[in-house]
């Protein structure tokens, strides 16, 4: 115990020291975590600008609850120009569409530039002409929608970042640390230090464990404390703390990855390459900057593989849905630690104690 507790302080404290690693491992991912919670917070749905010519009964008529409704999406200005300089300025990209009436007739001018775009402008046109068009009719609307949200409603964009750049955070820790420490340490002919010391082996990786694990957990809780800040606003749900047993079997698995790079690579410069081959690409794969959601479905297939990917959804559902418990994790649980086992074991076959 006494060894195990030794070495455990020794590994904190050399942590501590280094401040590259210091920086890599919590400074550099929470400056993700503010720019991206700067840059979305509270902005809001873009709106489209569209430029009136002339008269156009159907927006000058329109009631003000209708007008209330669309503000949120259309910025409709009138403007005494000619249509034509209103069209050179949608196709310079200085307008988002154009609307003209002539003889009751309405023609929307838009640009392909930008789709997403235009083809919001043309639905929401698209609605205020049928609405016209029933209320001229008299006859009251057959079929009604009423959009609600399942969520509630102070929840904000910073409630999907924290998780993604948190359980990436996570994983750089692990797997930087554990390749860079096996490479070191091998280098240094520690590892052989270690083997002929009177210390056992099992001492010495359970006390990286712990030192990792401990690391993750204040990583997370330097990202939540952040993220809870007033300009975040991060709400979490009742079951957050179930986040902890997923960031402890994420750290695992991570951890038995790292080693299984820290095996193959000779240098430090080698096991940091081979590291950010394998972290970077998981994290833009596993929806930990953005959702997959409109990714092809063969991506998203693909996606499932990566024990990031059950790391972060599973954060993300104890952290937003507040349905979610113990048995809704299960699931991303047994993979991760399934995960920790396999890596685990290819990088005992691999272990090596000496550069040879």
């Amino acid at each position: 115990m006494s060894s195990f507790l030794t070495l455990s302080r020794v590994m904190a404290v050399g942590f501590i020291r280094d401040k590259t690693a210091v920086f890599f491992t919590i400074l550099f991912p929470l400056m993700f975590l503010i720019l991206f919670g700067a840059l979305f917070t509270s902005t809001g749905t873009s709106k489209s600008d569209v430029a009136q010519v002339g008269r156009v009964a159907v927006l000058d008529q329109m009631p003000k609850q209708a007008k209330s409704q669309i503000k949120d999406s259309l910025k409709i200005s009138k403007t005494d120009g000619s249509l034509d300089s209103q069209l050179k300025k949608l196709r310079d990209g200085d307008r988002d569409a154009v609307v003209t009436e002539q003889d009751g007739k309405l023609t929307l001018y838009y640009s392909q530039a930008d789709q997403v775009r235009s083809a919001t402008v043309r639905g929401v046109m698209q609605s205020i002409v049928q609405n016209a068009n029933i209320d001229a009719s008299g006859k009251p609307p057959t079929f009604t929608l009423k959009p609600q949200q399942v969520e509630d409603e102070s929840i904000q964009p910073i409630q999907y970042q924290t998780p993604g750049l948190m359980g990436w955070a996570v994983s750089m820790s692990a797997v930087f640390g554990a390749s860079l420490t096996l490479v070191e340490w091998r280098r240094r002919k520690i590892l052989r230090r270690l083997r002929l010391a009177p210390t056992p082996l099992a001492s010495v990786v359970t006390a990286r464990v712990i030192v990792s694990i401990g690391i993750s957990l204040l990583q997370a809780a330097i990202f939540v404390g952040v993220a809870l800040t007033a300009p975040f606003g991060l709400q979490l749900s009742g079951q957050w703390w179930l986040a902890i047993p997923l960031i402890v079997c994420g750290t695992l698995a991570f951890l038995g990855i790292g080693m299984v790079a820290g095996s193959f690579a000779k240098t430090a410069e080698g096991a940091s390459g081979i590291s950010n081959l394998i972290v970077l690409p998981m994290a833009f794969l596993s929806g930990s900057f953005f959702p997959l959601n409109d990714a092809p479905a063969w991506l998203r297939t693909i996606s499932q593989i990566f024990p990031l990917k059950h790391m972060v959804d599973g954060i993300r559902d104890v952290f937003v849905r507040g349905s979610a418990n113990f048995s809704t994790i299960l699931p991303d649980l047994a993979i991760l630690l399934a995960f920790a086992v396999v890596s685990t074991g290819v990088a005992l076959k691999l272990f090596k104690w000496d550069d040879v």
